[in-house]
């Protein structure tokens, strides 16, 4: 089954949820309001995606946590995603175990077809 990331009122996600519905796909979301995700589901991303890629430093979290200011390193970035999920780039497809972050139009239709 394809697990997605996220929270529900992300347009990311939103567009994720329509893709995988129009395709006809059985999908379970996870929440990171309702059912936070910790580090033992976040570590093994990271051996598939570059800290880059999930890190959101674009987002309000990151604005008004101030963690630009704190220059973290990646191990500082995991402790942080690990304890503010809202940190996490959306949404993220867990496809059989294959790792994508972000909603990308033109690579969802490359993992379903």
């Amino acid at each position: 089954m394809v697990r997605l990331y996220g929270i529900k009122n992300c347009d990311s996600v939103k567009k994720a949820i329509k893709f995988l519905k129009a395709k006809e796909i059985a999908y379970e979301l996870i929440d990171f309001k309702s059912t936070p995700v910790d580090c033992n589901t976040i570590t093994p991303w990271l051996q598939q995606v570059e800290m880059k890629t999930l890190f959101n430093t674009r987002g309000t979290t990151y604005r008004t946590l101030k963690l630009k200011e704190l220059g973290l390193d990646e191990e500082q970035q995991l402790q942080w995603l690990c304890k503010e999920n809202l940190l996490i780039k959306r949404p993220v497809l867990d496809l059989d175990g294959k790792i994508t972050v972000a909603f990308n139009q033109d690579i969802y239709e490359n993992l379903f077809s």
